[in-house]
C-alpha cells in the first residue's frame, strides 16, 4: 500500500496537533478538577498514554506516525526515510504541534498565544529527559524490527511509566517540547528550558539509536537443536 507524501504529511501534522491537544488540554482539566499536583498528573498521564496508542494506531499505516522528531531522526539514521521526507515531517510536527497546543488552548477558553514561565531546570531534568527519550526510542526501533503489532501499546506504555519515573516526565519530543512553550498552564515549559530539554533527547536518541545497531542480530539465524 502506497501513500502520498501529501498523505504522510498530512497524517504527522494532524497526528502531531491531536497528541498536543491531548497533553495540554488533560493537563488543564486536571489542574482544574484537583488541586493536587499529583492527581492532575495523573489525568495527564492516562490520557496521554491511551491517546498515543490510538494515534498510532490510526497514522501508523500512512506515515509511521512518528509525531516526534527523535523518532524521526532514528529512522532516518537507519536508512528508513529519506533526508528530504525526513526534514519534511520535522517542520509538520512542529507545525502540527504548535496547532494542537491552540486548539487546547481554545476548547478551555484560555487566551490562544501564551508563553510558559513554568521553569524545568538543572542536570536532573536533562537527564531525566535523555532516559526517557531512550526509552522511547529504543521501545520503537526494538519492537519495530521484533513485534511492529505491539508498538502502539508499548509506546503508550512507556509514555505512562515515563511520566513517573523520569524526573522531567517524560516530554521525550523536541517537537512538543517547542509547542509547550507556547503555552504558560499545567504541562507548559518556560523558553529557557526548552533547549536543554531538546539536548537531553538528542543525546537520549543517539543512545538509542547505538544499542539497537549493537544489539542487531549478526550472521545467520541460531537454529535451535
Amino acid at each position: 500500500m502506497e501513500f502520498s507524501w501529501a498523505q504522510k504529511l498530512g497524517a504527522e501534522a494532524v497526528g502531531t496537533a491531536l497528541l498536543l491537544a491531548i497533553v495540554i488540554g488533560s493537563g488543564v482539566m486536571g489542574d482544574r478538577l484537583s488541586p493536587d499536583d499529583g492527581v492532575a498528573l495523573l489525568g495527564n498521564t492516562l490520557s496521554t498514554g491511551a491517546g498515543l496508542v490510538v494515534l498510532i494506531m490510526m497514522f501508523g499505516v500512512i506515515s509511521g506516525a512518528h509525531f516526534n522528531p527523535a523518532v524521526t531522526a532514528a529512522f532516518w539514521a537507519k536508512g528508513d526515510i529519506s533526508t528530504r521526507l525526513a526534514l519534511a515531517y520535522v517542520v509538520v510536527q512542529i507545525v502540527g504541534a504548535l496547532i494542537g497546543v491552540w486548539i487546547a488552548h481554545l476548547m478551555f477558553d484560555l487566551p490562544i498565544m501564551q508563553v510558559s514561565i513554568k521553569g524545568r531546570d538543572g542536570i536532573g531534568q536533562i537527564s531525566g529527559e535523555a532516559v526517557a527519550t531512550f526509552a522511547l526510542v529504543l521501545t520503537i526501533l526494538q519492537l519495530v524490527r521484533h513485534r511492529p503489532d505491539a508498538v502502539p501499546y508499548a509506546v503508550g506504555l512507556i509514555i505512562t511509566a515515563g511520566y513517573w519515573f523520569t524526573s522531567s516526565t517524560s516530554f521525550a519530543n523536541p517537537a512538543v517540547t517547542i509547542a509547550r512553550v507556547w503555552s504558560d498552564t499545567f504541562a507548559g515549559i518556560a523558553p529557557g528550558s526548552a533547549p536543554f530539554f531538546i539536548l537531553g533527547q538528542g543525546l537520549g536518541t543517539a543512545a538509542a539509536f547505538l544499542m539497537h545497531t549493537a544489539l542487531a542480530p549478526k550472521g545467520p539465524p541460531i537454529v535451535d537443536q
